[in-house]
């Protein structure tokens, strides 16, 4: 056959069946134009099949010819219909809403289009829909300027005159910024710097990165079948974020470090948990954000010495609506890698360093999945958010071998790549990701970074692998000067357990409501009560929640209002759970003596020659002979040294 003769092809479909012509030189792509043109179709979503039960597919492709596919002159294709596609000419009549042409909604940009990349803003008018969070809403009352003293070296002018030596500066001045050793600037700095030109921010850019192919193109078949510049999203090179949404994360008190630390030193197990806190104006940088901690949340998690599990937690909404009525929100998660290096010293090992890694790429993956999780509120970006003010805080080693804190957040790059799937960490490298190839279910875009070869020159390299440090964004992390307490804190009593502690001493029991509680004088309940972790139990107590009651005594934390705490101490309900406290601790005998616990912070607790479980009141070496006792309450029968029901612990003694 001549490879210039032209063939003729049968091309069958639910409308009928239609001849084309076409050179075996032309290519699979070219056929299905032909297609198109001859069914006179407005789309492209239809496959072609050499068989009639739809197999051995016709792939569009620029490089394979139809010669190549083996079909010759007369041979009968099938035309199939994708995902239920009407085969329709694009000048039939229709009542279907599929056949509105694109051109009619051209006047109106659409959401889907702004979510793939950048989109002209006009800062004159922003999204009014947008709620912005509250410390959003203070910086945008303030210019920011930065305020300079009058030089007495270079100005000219009387102490109320300004010149350009002492004229305020931009918070986004690079001088100054490096002078005062601020290493990124303030995501309100960015913002401020967009829209200082002359024209004011009237084509703000705000880039929503997309990894995915855009859908309802009809153009060609959907993918892998087909794709177009239209559809297909950009290559991404990854550079390091200029800004970052929080430049600062505090915590309130050492004491709420201490509380987090002591599971670590108790078990040599990792923890997890979430920062629960507020933002607020942070001086130190222009138009800074600072996210302060005031509660860590452990969820439920299986954990070891070298990784932990997060389990589903049935109270995470819970959690999430007692920190909301206490003025808190979810700021953050905090994590441990703590490896002991001398137990008699206190000393733990150096191992995140500028030679090792400072976050791992599956750490990287799990911050991007919570800032994901809780995306930043912004007036100028089309969807209505734009990155996340959620931090990540690592509790490791550093260079002197002691205990310290190291906050970061990923950059919205990162963000994207985990959000639509990928991102990946690599199994022999912690310190690498690894962007996934593209495959028959999804299309992923190339992602490049850009490093120094031996040369000195800047060359692009292909993430795969990708060094995670391009993905990071440092934010300090600390405690202050001076202790800040938004929840009592008693160095002289021992605070309430934390919850999902199984461990021995650790457990949320009612008898550790009762030992708690016997710390305080009468007159002190709004100390003795003002404990989140004390909170949480009370409104989750399997015999008595008290969640449905506790507005009044949140509302009076929040304010600090002891008198009001006092009131709802008097009413009915908490009146019901003193009687309980009463009664056990009547019926409660004295903590056995000779308990030692392991002094090693690598060894789990134990306890010595102890019979039961600790926190159930058991006495030591209980005798045999004594007879049983049944529960009035769930009447489980509890051995007789027992004060209070193994079951749901309420006392013995109780009615």
């Amino acid at each position: 056959m001549s490879k210039s003769t032209l063939i003729t092809l049968r091309v069958q479909s639910p409308e009928g069946t239609k001849r084309i012509e076409v050179r075996p030189t032309d290519t699979v792509r070219d056929l299905f134009e032909k297609v198109h043109d001859t069914f006179n179709l407005d789309s492209f979503s239809f496959g072609l099949y050499k068989l009639k039960n739809h197999k051995d597919e016709l792939v569009s492709s620029r490089s394979k010819t139809v010669l190549g596919t083996g079909l010759s002159h007369g041979d009968m294709v099938y035309l199939v219909p994708l995902n239920g596609t009407v085969l329709r000419p694009q000048d039939g009549p229709s009542t279907s809403s599929a056949s509105i042409n694109i051109p009619a909604a051209e006047p109106m940009p659409s959401t889907s289009r702004l979510s793939q990349g950048s989109m002209a803003i006009n800062s004159s008018r922003p999204l009014a829909s947008v709620t912005e969070d509250e410390v959003d809403q203070q910086l945008w009352k303030l210019d920011g300027k930065i305020q300079q003293k009058r030089d007495e070296k270079l100005c000219r002018h009387g102490a109320n005159g300004c010149c350009v030596h002492c004229s305020p500066l931009e918070p986004f001045d690079e001088a100054y910024l490096k002078e005062q050793n601020i290493k990124h600037l303030s995501f309100h700095s960015y913002l401020r710097k967009l829209t200082a030109g002359v024209d004011r921010g009237k084509f703000l850019q705000l880039e929503d990165i997309s990894c995915r192919i855009k859908t309802g193109c009809k153009d060609h078949p959907p993918w892998p079948r087909g794709i177009c510049s239209k559809c297909q999203p950009n290559a991404i090179t990854l550079n390091r974020q200029q800004y970052r949404h929080v430049d600062n994360v505090m915590f309130e008190n050492a004491s709420l470090v201490e509380r987090f630390l002591n599971y670590w030193r108790s078990t040599g197990h990792q923890r997890v948990g979430y920062l629960y806190g507020r933002y607020e104006i942070h001086s130190d940088v222009p138009l800074g954000i600072r996210a302060v901690v005031a509660a860590i949340y452990e969820p439920p998690q299986d954990s070891t010495r070298d990784t932990v599990s997060l389990l589903p937690d049935p109270r995470q909404e819970l959690v999430d609506e007692l920190a909301r009525l206490l003025g808190l929100q979810r700021v953050g998660w905090i994590f441990t890698d703590l490896i002991a290096e001398d137990v008699k010293k206190g000393t733990v090992k150096h191992v995140r360093n500028i030679d090792s890694h400072f976050l791992s790429a599956q750490e990287c993956i799990m911050a991007g999945y919570f800032q994901n999780q809780h995306p930043n509120p912004c007036r100028f970006s089309p969807s209505g958010y734009f990155g996340s003010k959620f931090v990540t805080v690592c509790v490791t080693g550093d260079d002197k071998n002691q205990v310290h804190m190291e906050g970061y957040e990923v950059s919205n790059q990162c963000m994207a790549l985990v959000r639509d799937g990928c991102l990946v960490p690599t199994k022999d490298a912690q310190e690498l990701g690894y962007v996934i190839e593209s495959t028959d279910k999804q299309y992923v875009p190339d992602v490049y970074y850009k490093e120094k070869d031996s040369y000195g020159n800047e060359v692009s390299r292909l993430a795969r692998p990708l060094p995670v440090e391009y993905l990071l964004v440092d934010v300090p992390a600390s405690t202050p000067l001076t202790p800040q307490f938004t929840f009592h804190v008693n160095e002289d009593n021992t605070p309430f357990p934390v919850e999902n502690r199984l461990v021995d001493g650790q457990l949320q029991e009612f008898s550790s409501l009762c030992t708690y509680m016997q710390q305080f004088a009468p007159n002190q309940f709004f100390e003795a009560i003002s404990d989140f972790h004390l909170l949480l139990f009370i409104a989750t107590m399997d015999m008595l929640p008290m969640k449905d009651y506790m507005v009044p005594l949140l509302t009076a934390i929040r304010s600090g209002n002891r008198e009001q705490a006092l009131e709802w101490a008097h009413s009915e309900h908490w009146a019901t759970v003193e009687q309980l406290i009463s009664a056990t601790a009547a019926t409660t005998p004295h903590a056995p003596q000779g308990i030692t616990f392991s002094n090693n912070p690598g060894a789990s607790m134990s306890a010595v020659g102890v019979g039961t479980s600790a926190g159930t009141g058991a006495a030591v070496n209980p005798v045999p002979e004594q007879p049983l006792w049944t529960c009035r309450h769930c009447t489980f029968i509890n051995p007789a040294d027992l004060a209070t029901c193994d079951m749901c612990s309420l006392p013995r003694m109780l009615m």
